[in-house]
């Protein structure tokens, strides 16, 4: 491995502030990783990385070659980006992160066509309901639904995602069928939330306009697809985009609760960071991406 690349593993490592992860996104082992560490302190004869078994930092004169070793790094990656969109022939890795039940049905299957197309780009996909730091984590595309608030950022739009409230037959049974918002808040609604989340709450659409509803439920999870698994059995109200649901609400395995005032729908497109505006390849992904799924919905 060469001293650039053994520079990138350095940058990874501490953006992500493990051996183990930055290897990791870098295809490496944790022994691989460490070494290149090590052959980078053995070159400038000076320890990098302050190890704990709790945490991982950068010493004094780690944290100057971190600085500099990342603008080193921002700026071969922008040059290989203009050479390419000279070159006409997308080349490179594409650091890719989606929501865990939008990523599996709807943008892991376009992984593999898009790389059949482009053979000389690679694709990297992380699945995760949890919120990253995009520009820290070094992600060239994030798909979102919701409302981005970071300005860093350049969002696309793809289109409108409508979601539901849904519940299985045998708890609306049990429970009774709400019939306008307030009902809700004596059922069990089933909650996305992670830690540190702030106050949960839903936003319905009524003929009055946008209401939000504080919600409360006895258990919650950081994962969509648990909280459909819970509904399925009965637990209680999931409110989830109406395309991982549309399937069960078919086979009657779960009914959609409150229609005339169903959650307000989420924007779905993708963010890029502003570095990545004139990179042929995170471009082409992102076009080909949004041409896919707005046909999916």
């Amino acid at each position: 491995m060469s001293y650039l690349d053994s520079l990138r593993v350095f940058v990874r490592v501490v953006e992500l502030g493990s051996i183990t992860a930055g290897g990791r996104d870098l295809r490496l082992s944790p022994a691989g990783a460490s070494n290149r560490i090590k052959d980078l302190e053995s070159r400038f004869g000076v320890r990098l990385l302050n190890r704990t078994t709790r945490k991982l930092t950068t010493t004094e004169i780690g944290q100057v070659l971190y600085d500099n070793a990342r603008k080193v790094i921002a700026a071969l990656e922008e040059a290989e980006a203009v050479i390419a969109s000279y070159s006409g022939t997308p080349q490179g890795v594409i650091r890719v992160v989606a929501p865990l039940g939008l990523g599996r049905r709807l943008v892991a299957p376009l992984v593999p066509r898009f790389v059949a197309e482009n053979p000389e780009v690679e694709v990297r996909l992380r699945l995760s309901d949890r919120s990253v730091n995009i520009v820290e984590d070094g992600i060239d595309v994030a798909f979102f639904l919701g409302q981005p608030e970071d300005s860093a950022l350049i969002w696309r739009k793809i289109t409108d995602c409508p979601r539901v409230l849904v519940a299985a037959p045998e708890y609306l049974a049990a429970r009774g069928t709400p019939q306008v918002p307030d009902d809700l808040k004596a059922h069990n609604c089933l909650l996305l939330r992670f830690p540190r989340s702030p106050e949960y709450y839903w936003v319905l659409q009524t003929p009055e306009g946008r209401r939000k509803m504080m919600v409360a439920g006895r258990f919650d999870a950081d994962d969509g697809d648990v909280l459909i698994g819970w509904a399925l059995e009965g637990a209680g109200i999931a409110n989830r985009p109406r395309y991982e649901v549309e399937e069960h609400i078919q086979a009657g395995r779960l009914v959609e609760v409150l229609p005339e005032t169903p959650p307000l729908a989420a924007q779905f497109g993708v963010l890029t960071p502003h570095r990545q505006l004139q990179d042929p390849k995170v471009r082409l992904f992102t076009d080909f991406a949004a041409r896919e799924l707005k046909a999916r919905f």
